[in-house]
């Protein structure tokens, strides 16, 4: 009966597992649906900066602000947004993976990277693989705002800003996760400097802005500047989002893989049980044979 009751106590073992995995289940749930409601909050006022972004890539006023300026690209900044926790399938995993390869055709052209993570999985990861950091944040919390990652961004504008050749980063990327719906998340690279002239369609009227006080520069700037603090805000927003969604869906799987295999634990409990039966009623009939 030895084996008896090893089986048994594995089964023991997956069934407080489940437990675990549904009470996750449970609570990724109730704060998916939470997530969900400040990304649709977030998303309006990012649509309208973004558009008004959009009529200035296409005007062309006297003053031209670095932020909207194509140079060429000898330094490549990128912004990586994963989750702080693990258990949630293969979402940063699938990120990461983007963003390396888009990293890989930028090295290959002999452009050098720069980094603000945002997670502390992109933050192990790029600890493990090499890269160089300008910034990180960790440790946000499922619902954070846009003063926390005030410092990231300000890093990065500010090498986009930077007149010092060896310092300026000459073009921006954003790779975060798409909340699409709860069963898929995808992976996105987004551009953010230079801001690229909308091709849409949307806006058939092509004019410039009457800035006040008359100063275009201070404007612009802190303007563009909200612009790109919007578009990573939203980010960090939609990825928690998605880490929910995928911790859902994740634990839910945990939930009935550990099911399957306690019925296929159960059975194997009750053959070794109806063996030891059988070879226990064996040895009495031969112990009583021999009397």
């Amino acid at each position: 009966m030895a084996v008896a009751k090893e089986i048994r106590g594995k089964i023991r073992s997956i069934k407080n597992t489940q437990k675990i995995t549904r009470a996750m289940e449970m609570v990724a749930a109730s704060k998916m649906r939470r997530a969900q409601e400040r990304m649709q909050h977030a998303r309006p006022y990012a649509d309208k900066i973004a558009q008004v972004v959009g009529h200035l890539s296409l005007a062309h006023p006297e003053y031209t602000h670095p932020f909207l300026q194509t140079r060429e690209v000898k330094r490549v900044g990128f912004i990586v947004v994963t989750t702080d926790r693990g258990l949630c399938g293969g979402l940063n995993t699938l990120l990461l993976r983007s963003a390396i390869a888009a990293m890989r055709d930028w090295h290959d052209k002999s452009v050098s990277i720069q980094l603000a993570l945002v997670g502390r999985k992109a933050e192990g990861f790029f600890r493990r693989v090499g890269g160089h950091v300008l910034a990180q944040q960790t440790h946000l919390g499922d619902a954070p705002t846009a003063h926390d990652l005030t410092g990231i961004v300000k890093t990065m504008l500010d090498a986009g800003k930077s007149t010092d050749e060896a310092k300026r980063i000459d073009a921006l990327y954003l790779c975060s996760n798409k909340f699409v719906n709860t069963m898929s998340q995808q992976a996105v690279i987004q551009q953010i400097l230079p801001i690229m002239p909308q091709t849409t369609g949307r806006m058939p009227n092509h004019w410039d802005y009457l800035y006040e006080p008359d100063n275009a520069n201070e404007v612009l700037d802190r303007f563009l500047c909200r612009y790109i603090e919007s578009q990573v805000y939203r980010a960090v927003i939609e990825n928690i989002a998605c880490e929910q969604a995928a911790r859902m869906i994740a634990m839910k799987n945990a939930t009935e893989n550990a099911a399957d295999l306690i019925h296929q634990l159960e059975r194997a409990y009750h053959k070794a049980r109806q063996a030891a039966i059988t070879q226990e009623l064996s040895e009495i009939v031969a112990g009583a044979a021999a009397v």
